[in-house]
């Protein structure tokens, strides 16, 4: 095989990393400190107000229907989905969609914390989906929208029925702010700060409809709920914690930063122009993906690929063909280089996921940076090809 030479141009960010995310682009520290109420109560005035300016901003960036309920909680994406699964599961039946790490998640959660009665999970292996015609419409279900650590999202909703019994509860995580959510037919929508605005840790969105509520308000779990996960009091719904009145004290500095992101958003042309970013990353790995023999995404049906946390498996034959602690140390080999080299940082796959790289393509990104990164990664092939005949 012919080594090719290090190539000339640089990816001039080079956070590849699946959250949490590159920063946009343009973003300073000065700008964040700017904005943050730093020791200051969050209950107060100044804070107050921003924590909810930042929930009504995002609910217009994402196009929320009136009537739904948008709220800042603790403990970011997975505090979301815990606190709606904790809270509103046991009315019905559950079905659970795993197709990658975390939905696996929220099915041990479901079987064996809460070890609900009537409660199935429905699988699907790494860079494929389950049969999503299995889901019950009488039953609530669990699912991501986009596998964050497979790849694969759900093209769209219409598998879920406009006049379902059960509820949808949705991690969209990864999805938020660079996919078309189907508002009418989500019923709990959870994300976090970290992905697609590339914010902070530590803080999770909690989107709640009509029915979530009514379900909220009707509906007494048997089991003891913490403190963070009550999301009612006296059967009626905690209305503070959409108006910025977070149940434990929220980082504001996180909340500067992820105000700074929104308004970015804002000025770029908002939610058609974050997705029209992501897109177009996508678009530019794709293709290099297309004419390049060695690496293949790892989702094979087109519709199901995400545009953000893209998942590639090498499959050249000789190294296809080794085990999977030979495939990992190989892709270990690629990252180490390329890290070494301060072109690519964290692009290695999920660590339960087969092995290959996962590259965040998310708006946050730059396409010239995904453009300049290409050169590298078939430079990273060569040499990591090159180290293993030599050993």
């Amino acid at each position: 095989m012919t080594f090719p030479p290090m190539p000339e141009v640089r990816p001039r960010r080079p956070e590849f990393s699946s959250g949490p995310c590159a920063k946009r682009p343009g973003w300073s520290a000065e700008s964040v400190v700017s904005r943050a109420f730093l020791g200051r109560s969050h209950r107060a005035g100044g804070p107050k107000a921003q924590l909810r300016s930042v929930i009504d901003r995002t609910a217009a960036l994402l196009g929320v229907p009136d009537g739904y309920r948008v709220g800042i909680v603790p403990a970011s994406d997975t505090g979301a989905v815990e606190m709606a699964m904790w809270s509103m599961l046991g009315a019905r039946p559950v079905d659970i969609l795993a197709w990658e790490s975390f939905g696996a998640g929220w099915a041990t959660d479901a079987v064996k914390q809460l070890k609900l009665a009537d409660c199935r999970v429905i699988e699907a292996p790494y860079g494929t989906l389950p049969d999503l015609g299995q889901v019950r419409a009488d039953a609530d279900v669990v699912f991501t929208w986009n596998g964050t650590t497979s790849g694969a999202r759900v093209p769209n909703a219409d598998w879920i029925l406009a006049d379902r019994a059960g509820l949808t509860i949705c991690d969209a995580t990864s999805a938020a702010f660079a996919q078309p959510l189907d508002w009418p037919k989500l019923d709990v929508v959870t994300f976090s700060w970290q992905k697609v605005m590339g914010g902070e840790g530590a803080h999770g969105m909690l989107i709640l409809s009509p029915r979530a509520v009514e379900r909220l308000e009707s509906f007494a779990p048997s089991r003891p709920l913490p403190k963070i996960f009550r999301l009612t009091k006296g059967g009626k719904l905690i209305e503070g914690i959409f108006k910025g009145e977070t149940i434990n004290t929220p980082s504001m500095l996180a909340v500067a930063d992820y105000e700074d992101a929104i308004a970015w958003a804002e000025e770029i042309g908002g939610l058609p122009a974050l997705m029209g970013r992501a897109d177009a990353n996508f678009a530019a790995l794709q293709a290099w993906v297309d004419r390049t023999p060695w690496v293949e995404n790892l989702v094979a049906e087109p519709a199901q690929r995400s545009n953000t946390s893209v998942c590639l498996s090498i499959v050249d034959p000789e190294i296809a063909a080794l085990d999977d602690a030979g495939q990992r140390a190989f892709v270990k080999a690629m990252v180490s280089a390329l890290e070494k080299q301060g072109v690519a940082l964290d692009i290695n796959g999920y660590r339960d996921a087969p092995a290959g790289l996962r590259i965040w393509c998310g708006a946050t990104v730059d396409t010239a940076d995904v453009e300049a990164l290409l050169p590298w990664l078939d430079w990273a092939f060569a040499a990591a090809r090159s180290e293993r005949a030599a050993a």
